[in-house]
């Protein structure tokens, strides 16, 4: 019988430790397939800070560098810099780069650093209980917003693909979600996409991914999926905000 479906090569034989509902799985693999299709398992160079997004180095079969809160962008542009034959991801969660690491993600947005982002927003801080992140919706209930975010003391969530989509720098920023079978086929093509700009040194591309996180929301995991279409999807709308890459 031929084999159809299988375990990518760049995807560890492993269980996954992720809450029930958690995207990060389906996102590893998505990462895994495209490394493999690309053929560039040996040269790629995996980042993953604190939070969640940290135990990506357990799963994907690369060589991964954890590095502190934050750094990513600065640590990628170090390594591609002083290894430009390297393919250097970031893969980061959104209380890291959308809070501590603001600076960094602007700045090498701004440069436009020939690395590739993947931003994984599930609106809070997923592996430290809960509480609200940069992008935590407006009245959105989290450990440390227990009546609901208020803006007038918390501020606006940040869209962050919006921001960087101003900078001159970056070739590629899309925004996709993990909801449905028909977005995981659309995140995988946008991740494809980032990979590819960089293999072909077209510069800085980014791709955020709306991703859902049951536990700390509370819900069960076909709650989170609803609440990502009815409520994520209206502050955080999907699609292409810059593209600058050649076909």
């Amino acid at each position: 019988m031929q084999k159809v479906f299988e375990r990518p090569s760049v995807l560890k034989n492993k269980p996954f430790r992720y809450c029930p509902g958690c995207s990060h799985g389906v996102l590893h693999r998505i990462v895994a397939e495209i490394i493999g299709t690309f053929g560039i398992r040996e040269r790629t160079l995996g980042i993953a800070p604190v939070g969640c997004a940290v135990f990506a180095y357990d799963y994907l079969d690369i060589d991964m560098i954890e590095v502190p809160h934050g750094r990513p962008p600065a640590i990628a542009t170090g390594m591609k810099r002083s290894r430009p034959g390297s393919i250097v991801f970031s893969y980061q969660g959104d209380g890291d780069l959308a809070a501590i690491g603001t600076a960094e993600i602007v700045h090498a947005a701004a440069r436009g650093e020939n690395i590739t982002v993947i931003f994984v927003n599930n609106g809070n801080y997923g592996m430290t209980g809960g509480q609200m992140a940069p992008t935590t919706l407006p009245g959105q209930r989290t450990t440390t917003t227990p009546m609901g975010r208020n803006t007038r003391d918390a501020g606006f969530p940040l869209r962050v693909s919006e921001m960087l989509a101003t900078l001159e720098g970056p070739v590629y920023i899309e925004r996709v979600s993990l909801d449905s079978p028909k977005n995981v086929l659309s995140a995988k093509h946008a991740i494809s996409r980032a990979f590819e700009n960089q293999i072909k040194d077209r510069g800085f591309s980014f791709v955020e991914v709306l991703s859902m996180c049951p536990t700390d929301w509370g819900m069960t995991p076909l709650q989170a999926l609803e609440w990502v279409r009815t409520s994520m999807m209206n502050y955080y709308p999907l699609g292409v905000f810059k593209d600058r890459s050649s076909p």
